[in-house]
């Protein structure tokens, strides 16, 4: 932001914009968002586009896309090009129409090696597959920065809830609901508050109520599933199976959620590394039932 809002100071001090800046990270925690977001704070214009949308069965086709692209950046700049997706066209080794993906790529690689420090464009590119990506495009001089966006933690996910909650009537602890959406994108929470404004309004409530969240948490984790019809002997084999998995939890004081109203799942909460003893733990659980 600061360079695109001040160009001026950093070139009398001889320092380069970065010409490409390359946002990785899971599906749905905001990405394009955030590209949105710099462009927004730098008042400049804003370009987006979906690296699908460049490769096409003839040849030459996406690398006069690219080129279009950056005309129309360049004419506006300073702007922000923001490549979703790049994976589309910057596989390593990629089958299939390979020889389109390649002009494409090709003609990306010389657009961003052609800048002149001048040309005030920078292009953010987003991928969640970082590991699959051209060498070529993760050199020095194309996208020089690296910048790993992971799912929000609790006190990221609170802020999200009030962002999504702030048009709606609701009476709820946004804070206990944030602990217990663990592994939660933005995209997720954003669905998880609709969903519990639909429970609310299908209850014949204006309010949405931590009870309608509770309701449809575990339905947008797992997804819903369609309640079959046991029979007793298989209605019993399950209970003992779920009894099996509470006792043992019980036992070993470990947390726990209803996935469904017949299944029992470990709380993992927001631990990214775990000891020894929780994955054996987590182990026996599973094989208690």
């Amino acid at each position: 932001v600061e360079f695109m809002k001040n160009p001026k100071l950093f070139k009398a001090k001889n320092i380069h914009m970065p010409r490409g800046l390359l946002l990785v990270g899971p599906p749905g925690v905001g990405k394009t968002l955030l590209a949105r977001a710099v462009a927004g704070e730098a008042g400049v214009p804003f370009f987006y586009k979906s690296a699908a949308t460049f490769v096409e069965l003839y040849v030459g086709v996406g690398a006069k896309r690219v080129s279009e692209l950056f005309a129309a950046a360049k004419r506006k700049a300073p702007s922000i090009i923001f490549i979703d997706e790049i994976d589309a066209i910057g596989k390593r080794g990629a089958t299939g129409s390979s020889a389109e993906r390649e002009s494409t790529l090709n003609q990306l690689l010389v657009e961003m090696d052609g800048f002149e420090g001048s040309s005030g464009v920078i292009v953010i590119a987003a991928t969640n597959r970082i590991e699959s990506l051209d060498e070529a495009l993760l050199r020095p001089g194309r996208f020089d920065r690296r910048v790993f966006v992971d799912l929000p933690d609790a006190k990221g996910r609170e802020e999200i809830l009030k962002i999504y909650l702030k048009n709606k009537q609701a009476s709820c602890n946004i804070a206990q609901i944030a602990k217990h959406t663990a592994g939660f994108s933005g995209a997720a929470l954003a669905s998880l508050v609709n969903e519990a404004a639909i429970n609310a309004l299908r209850d014949g409530s204006d309010t949405v109520r931590d009870s309608d969240f509770e309701a449809v948490r575990n339905k947008i984790l797992y997804g819903s599933k369609r309640v079959r019809l046991l029979s007793d002997r298989e209605l019993e084999i399950m209970g003992i199976y779920q009894a099996g998995k509470l006792l043992f939890a019980t036992q070993n004081n470990i947390k726990i959620t209803f996935a469904s109203k017949s299944e029992i799942r470990i709380d993992n909460g927001d631990t990214d590394f775990k000891s020894q003893q929780e994955i054996l733990n987590l182990a026996k659980f599973y094989l208690a039932g």
